[in-house]
């Protein structure tokens, strides 16, 4: 009985990791407005009515592709940083975390940055409302480590004097911008990048 048990929780959570996946993929190739939410449930396997077990719209499970990426960037910059003593190598470990990933990853930071205003106004369903607020406090979070970071290297004298929150954000702007133009297949490749954006990076706070 409890094998069953485990069998069905697991069987949940699968189909819900597909349902992402799916929508990450359409969401990132054809368009969030373009998809039909049934055509993510053919795509999986399971009728339309089954995919709102997972999800209650098409906007909820977009939301939550927004809440999981920027959960990620905030451990991609904790894992890239915490143990960099150097500010200037904390910088760049903190670039190439933000810009390393998949191409499904690179779709999903696309959906992200395409869709940031719908973070601005409060939804009227509860769990739409729930991962709006979520991803609101994961943007605040991220904006402050990039700020922290940006501070340490000052109090270090190894950076520019400025206001490290509007430094941090010109930093974050540098970088997500590249989701909206950065294909897999385009004559840059993802290293190439981040080589470049890290360069930049540094120019812009190293003394």
């Amino acid at each position: 009985m409890v094998a069953d048990t485990e069998a069905r929780r697991e069987s949940a959570r699968s189909k819900r990791s597909h349902i992402l996946r799916t929508a990450i993929e359409k969401f990132g190739q054809v368009g969030y407005e373009q998809t039909k939410w049934a055509s993510v449930a053919g795509e999986v396997g399971i009728g339309q009515t089954a995919l709102y077990h997972y999800f209650e719209s098409k906007a909820h499970c977009l939301l939550t592709i927004m809440r999981l990426e920027l959960a990620d960037s905030v451990d991609r910059f904790v894992a890239a940083t915490e143990n960099q003593d150097d500010p200037e190598q904390a910088l760049r470990a903190a670039v190439a975390g933000a810009l390393a990933g998949t191409p499904t990853d690179a779709l999903q930071r696309r959906i992200l940055q395409s869709h940031m205003d719908l973070l601005t106004a409060p939804r009227q369903s509860e769990k739409e409302e729930a991962e709006r607020l979520r991803s609101r406090e994961l943007v605040q979070e991220i904006e402050q480590n990039w700020a922290g970071l940006v501070s340490r290297g000052m109090d270090a004298g190894v950076f520019i004097d400025g206001d490290p929150r509007l430094l941090g954000q010109l930093l974050l702007g540098m970088i997500v911008s590249i989701w909206r133009w950065y294909r897999p297949q385009g004559d840059l490749s993802l290293a190439e990048i981040t080589e470049t954006i890290s360069t930049s990076a540094v120019r812009l706070l190293v003394k």
